[in-house]
């Protein structure tokens, strides 16, 4: 038997329950059709070749079909069976491995993923998801806060910690270690742990309320393995891993461990743009998202929704995606972060809803009286919002936020 291009190519193919379909845009070669184009792109990322294959009985074939050409957009189905169960990396290496860099596209990207019941089932999922707000913080009705000292690196491990603490008692929920944050001389892993985590307590017996702590883990993957025993060991209830960058192989390793302690995960999607920037080459970032939950993050930077200083892809969808239902496996809570202040939460939770966590940095420290009048400021915008009541008037019975308004108003900024 002998497999050619063509057999990687048929419009009247049903996908089954058990294969993977993805989404793909394609601009092929000059020269080459968009059919041509769709045959090898489902040929490279399965079991074909450049060239004519004898195949013989020994075989069982695994090769992928493209079965839905609309313009530039092509779906290829995927058997259940070219997968290794659990294995998110060979997952990758498949639908958007080699066909990246093909020469008979100009450009591809992976736009959505469908994913069946039998390869989501051999994936954990998050242990939380957006239960983290009732289970860890006892809210339910609120998004949940979290802010990044600044500046974000160069700070003492007292000065780190003395931030997260005037944050704290100004109404913030969590301390946010940066992406670039884990183990410099400046500011120690174990230091910073172990002092942040002291003032997290006088927190919360000053307010009454549950604090806690992002501390960034990334690493190796055995150096993750032994910070996530460490803040179990001191009573944190998170952990943050920079997931791009440590890689999936590395996230699913830690979101093993994590689940021994009990630990919730906080996903940093910092390097995600360097798949996901271009609109017309890459990997989307629906499609990261949905390989997140898949792996076990709880928590996942997903954008502001045209806010904020960072360009974004389609956040509501994503996140309404995060949010819904994949056979059972738990949610995901997204998190609104980069360039926000108070007067932005409005038009942020209009689109977001309240299910959210919201992270403030520079529109927390960048107060005129400080990191607690800025944290007081906008746990007045957020609990102002769930109650129905205007910004405006909220500043009028919190000077913090009126003086945030008047230093910020309610412009985007860049």
């Amino acid at each position: 038997m002998g497999i050619t291009y063509e057999d990687f190519l048929d419009l009247d193919y049903e996908p089954t329950d058990d294969d993977l379909v993805c989404t793909f845009r394609i601009d092929p070669a000059t020269g080459m059709s968009t059919e041509a184009a769709a045959s090898r792109v489902a040929s490279e990322s399965s079991n074909g070749t450049w060239a004519a294959l004898q195949t013989g009985a020994d075989f069982t074939d695994m090769g992928a079909t493209a079965f839905d050409i609309d313009g530039d957009l092509v779906r290829v189905a995927y058997p259940a069976g070219l997968f290794e169960p659990g294995n998110m990396p060979q997952v990758l290496s498949c639908i958007a491995g080699n066909i990246m860099g093909m020469k008979a596209v100009d450009t591809i990207r992976l736009l959505d993923c469908e994913w069946p019941e039998e390869i989501v089932s051999t994936y954990p999922g998050p242990l939380y998801g957006s239960s983290v707000r009732e289970e860890i913080f006892g809210v339910t009705d609120r998004p949940i806060t979290a802010t990044v000292p600044k500046p974000k690196v160069g700070l003492s491990t007292a000065a780190h910690a003395q931030v997260g603490y005037d944050a704290w008692v100004g109404g913030v929920d969590l301390l946010k270690d940066d992406e670039n944050l884990t183990d410099q001389a400046f500011n120690p892993f174990s230091d910073r742990l172990t002092e942040s985590l002291s003032l997290r307590d006088d927190a919360e017996d000053e307010t009454g309320e549950t604090k806690s702590y992002l501390i960034n883990v990334t690493a190796d993957t055995r150096t993750m393995l032994d910070r996530v025993d460490e803040v179990a060991a001191q009573g944190g209830e998170y952990v943050m891993v920079d997931i791009i960058t440590a890689g999936w192989a590395g996230l699913q390793t830690v979101r093993e461990r994590t689940e021994k302690h009990g630990l919730a995960i906080h996903a940093h999607r910092a390097m995600h743009a360097a798949f996901d920037r271009l609109p017309a080459h890459g990997v989307s970032m629906r499609v990261l998202a949905q390989v997140s939950r898949l792996c076990g993050v709880d928590q996942l930077h997903t954008g502001t929704a045209g806010l904020g200083k960072l360009a974004n892809e389609d956040t509501v969808g994503i996140n309404d995606w995060l949010a819904g239902d994949l056979y059972g496996t738990a949610d995901v809570l997204p998190v609104a972060s980069g360039g926000l202040h108070p007067g932005l939460l409005p038009d942020l939770l209009d689109a977001t809803g309240t299910n959210v966590c919201v992270q403030l940095g520079g529109g927390i420290h960048g107060h005129p009286d400080g990191t607690r009048a800025g944290a007081v400021a906008l746990r007045s915008a957020i609990d102002a919002y769930v109650e129905g009541r205007s910004i405006t008037e909220a500043a009028e019975e919190t000077p913090e936020l009126a003086v945030a308004l008047d230093k910020w108003g309610t412009e985007t900024p860049r």
